[in-house]
């Protein structure tokens, strides 16, 4: 008769020799993984010829691929996604702290000559490593309590630099906590992500990178009735006060006390709440004439943004999106 002593000898001799096996078999493979000529090789080498890729750039590019998941070689060229899946993997199997330094620069310019970063409008975004220096962005404070506009002062592998001018309390009391982080990305979504506030000094917060965004999509131009006070100033210098009542971030509805002609410019000023005010230089396109009644005297006018409107077409997305949140409620928030 088998003592239980002797049967849990056995037994353990049995699991460490299973054990064993186990990792025989990932050594291996993992060999396999890494000096294997991977399916689409060809086809790898022939596009990073094409990018005028580094040898040194090739080599980090290779050692992306092959901690990912992809059975052809090829595979992390072909889009974003696929590129910032690998760089997660990589950094997930290396530790990111672990990572060089020099390597970290490197993976950061293969993004950039791959145009994989969000400046790229056919780049799906999937990672606020693809966000670039002077974006706008919001941080949420307090679960969305309270919004501070910030600016995209820098950012790198392992940190995003925002400006933060305390002005919605101390920065300091911020390290350590995690944050929202929202993005408007003009004709396409506003993306939502939670990041950890690392540091705080002169003026710069130092932000997590996140791989998981929150996106809603937005429709093209959509369109919000507004009432807001409006300046316009002609090409001669005269000016006169208007109604502003249809905004979107492709153009507006305004009402003025003169004739407007399709394809005059104009500059106009109005204020946009909880974002201050906006200039802005419009081209109209359709003369409505006197079409509201509560505005009798007034002509009103469909205009398009012209010039260098990005600005105030982020704010007005901004604006558009709380305006729409609020009137869900807590259920579509």
């Amino acid at each position: 008769m088998i003592e239980p002593l002797q049967l849990f000898w056995i037994f353990g001799i049995a699991v460490m020799v299973l054990a064993l096996l186990a990792l025989i078999e990932i050594q291996r493979s993992y060999f396999r993984r890494e000096h294997e000529v991977m399916f689409g090789t060809p086809l790898f080498d022939e596009q990073v010829k094409e990018q005028g890729l580094l040898p040194e750039e090739i080599k980090v590019l290779e050692k992306l691929v092959r901690s990912s998941r992809y059975e052809n070689k090829d595979a992390i060229l072909n889009t974003a996604t696929l590129f910032e899946s690998a760089v997660s993997n990589y950094y997930e199997f290396k530790g990111e702290e672990n990572v060089k330094d020099d390597v970290l620069a490197i993976i950061a310019e293969l993004r950039r000559k791959l145009n994989f970063t969000a400046s790229n409008p056919l780049a799906t975004v999937s990672s606020t490593r693809q966000y670039n220096e002077t974006n706008r962005v919001d941080l949420l404070l307090d679960n969305g309590g309270r919004i501070f506009h910030s600016t995209i002062s820098g950012k790198d592998e392992r940190n995003l630099m925002v400006e933060y001018d305390e002005s919605m309390g101390s920065g300091r009391s911020l390290v350590g906590k995690v944050i929202g982080l929202r993005w408007t990305r003009p004709e396409d979504a506003v993306y939502t992500a939670k990041v950890l506030v690392k540091s705080f000094a002169n003026g710069e917060m130092a932000l997590s990178h996140a791989t998981v965004l929150e996106k809603k999509q937005l429709r093209r131009w959509v369109r919000e009735p507004v009432d807001f006070p409006v300046k316009a100033t002609l090409g001669d210098g005269t000016s006169c006060n208007g109604v502003l009542l249809d905004l979107s971030a492709g153009g507006i509805l305004l009402g003025l006390p003169m004739d407007c002609s399709s394809g005059q410019h104009l500059k106009i000023e109005f204020e946009l709440p909880s974002f201050g005010v906006e200039n802005v230089e419009i081209e109209i396109l359709r003369n409505l004439g006197h079409k509201n009644p509560q505005y009798a005297d007034y002509f009103f006018l469909t205009a398009s943004f012209v010039g260098a409107f990005g600005w105030t077409q982020e704010r007005v997305l901004q604006y558009i999106f709380e305006v729409h949140k609020q009137k869900k409620g807590p259920e579509g928030a």
